[in-house]
């Protein structure tokens, strides 16, 4: 691996893996356990973890419990906490690397810039952006809906003299202790820095567009007992794993034309809110006017006391303009601030990045979903380009458990793939039209008849008003769906290869 260091250096390999966050690691060790040695992982930055790696903002920790946010052949049992800190989480994933021998196969600072198949060899032909060169039997696309932050367009940002950075580019040079602060956006990483930011910033102004729902975050620290006896009895622990699954299972109703759960647990959310907060004018600003579930429900137990603080004030006016040192309200109101964060959100309807997909016919992949919306089968194939595969592809995102889960059902389809392309004869695998039309139809109906369909606006939905994010129903119903991949889905051909 070491030649592949140097610019302009060319490898041929069995498969080219972009990206080395969960999906791309995961992918990595199905690959080593069938017993392909000779595959390539490409990463942009300088470390692996992906999202984990990015976000480093205070505060930051998962909203999945820890006991089933690993990777199944690797449980930890010694999460400090029943929500993972990120740190834990970004050693987890380097530790996972170390153990299973896979960093041999991970070029860091190796962004793959364009991907094109080779009709005559079917091969795919990646190019990163420092001039290597990769040719390989099949490439997996496991870049992640939650590596492209996105910003607002507010008129006179660049004119903006203080600190301004997003969430997942977190400057921890500047130090809040005595600022002003505009905070933009009441999201997932949101509320999690924003309580941070309350405790020594001599002022903070939280400018929401929508007030999200937000429920109690059940968490504790677990013992250094808890944490020996799930280590030594391994059975306890998967035990408890599969006890914590199923119980984010049952969330799954919330989502469905369910209106009597959801009722009951809006009431829990406004109970919380009115718990931490006396005045009622901001309990009325904070109070969500949308059926809970269809924008991605949040857990804090810290969100709300910390809007309740004296130094804290809730804009929910939007903001008109930017100055020099300034945020301008829709309301008029100028209010002076030394520094503005943002956390504002991804691309999450951008499955490719900055990666170019060239398929069969000069096909290119992202006009394709631009001008159609995402879709693919399974949410890992895509009709028409051969051998390419995808993790957290277009609508395997869930609203209630683990997208470990949902990565690992795909690799099922993978593999089944990969193993027939490692015979001989087998040149191209490709998923049918017909089924993957036939699949996201189905798909699309049981979309309709969820609660991300009553009407109100979320990054669950494209510019088109179309759902290419979401699962809509229980994780193992998708594991299902991939452990019945069949090849009868698909288009196989044959013959000597080049």
């Amino acid at each position: 691996m070491n030649d592949d260091t140097q610019q302009g250096t060319h490898r041929d390999c069995f498969a080219v893996i972009v990206g080395s966050g969960f999906a791309g690691i995961a992918m990595a060790h199905a690959l080593s356990q069938m017993g392909i040695d000779d595959y390539a992982v490409l990463e942009k930055a300088s470390s692996v973890g992906g999202t984990w790696r990015d976000n480093h903002y205070p505060g930051c920790a998962c909203d999945v419990p820890s006991h089933i946010y690993s990777l199944s052949f690797e449980p930890n049992a010694r999460w400090s906490e029943s929500y993972a800190p990120q740190r834990e989480i970004r050693e987890y994933i380097e530790r996972l690397v170390d153990r299973h021998d896979l960093r041999r196969h991970i070029l860091l600072e190796c962004e793959a810039v364009s991907a094109r198949w080779d009709d005559a060899r079917s091969r795919w032909d990646v190019r990163a952006r420092d001039g290597r060169t990769f040719s390989a039997r099949m490439l997996v696309g496991a870049v992640g809906p939650l590596s492209r932050w996105s910003f607002p367009a507010i008129d006179g940002l660049d004119r903006f003299e203080g600190a301004k950075f997003h969430s997942a580019a977190w400057d921890h040079s500047f130090d809040p202790r005595g600022k002003r602060i505009a905070s933009v956006g009441t999201g997932a990483s949101a509320i999690q820095f924003i309580p941070e930011l309350a405790k020594s910033a001599a002022q903070l102004t939280v400018y929401q567009r929508t007030a999200p729902w937000v429920l109690p975050r059940h968490e504790r620290k677990f013992t250094e007992a808890e944490k020996s006896l799930l280590e030594r009895l391994p059975s306890l622990a998967r035990a408890r794993r599969d006890a914590t699954f199923w119980q984010q299972e049952a969330r799954a109703l919330l989502f469905v034309r369910n209106e009597f759960m959801r009722r009951q647990i809006e009431k829990v959310a406004i109970k919380h809110i009115e718990s931490a907060i006396s005045d009622r004018a901001l309990v009325d600003k904070l109070t969500p006017r949308f059926s809970i579930g269809c924008k991605r429900i949040l857990m804090s137990n810290t969100y709300y006391p910390a809007l309740a603080q004296k130094n804290v004030e809730v804009v929910t006016t939007g903001i008109r303009s930017v100055t020099r040192d300034s945020v301008i309200g829709n309301d008029g109101v100028e209010r002076r601030v030394d520094a503005i964060v943002f956390g504002t959100g991804f691309d999450v309807h951008d499955y490719l990045g900055p990666l170019s997909v060239t398929g069969p016919d000069a096909k290119d992949l992202g006009a394709l979903w631009a001008a159609e919306s995402a879709q693919a089968y399974m949410g890992t194939m895509v009709a028409g380009f051969p051998n390419l595969f995808f993790l957290v592809g277009p609508n395997t995102g869930l609203g209630h458990n683990s997208i470990l889960y949902m990565i690992e059902s795909q690799i099922v389809v993978v593999t089944r793939c990969a193993a027939l392309l490692r015979e001989r004869e087998t040149r191209a695998v490709s998923v049918r039209e017909g089924a993957q039309r036939a699949y996201n139809d189905d798909l699309q109906r049981k979309l309709s008849d969820t609660v991300w369909a009553t009407g109100c606006a979320s990054w669950y939905l494209d510019a088109r008003g179309r759902n290419s994010t979401l699962w809509p129903g229980f994780a193992y119903e998708f594991r299902k769906t991939c452990e019945s991949f069949s090849l009868s889905s698909c288009e196989v051909r044959d013959g000597a290869r080049a």
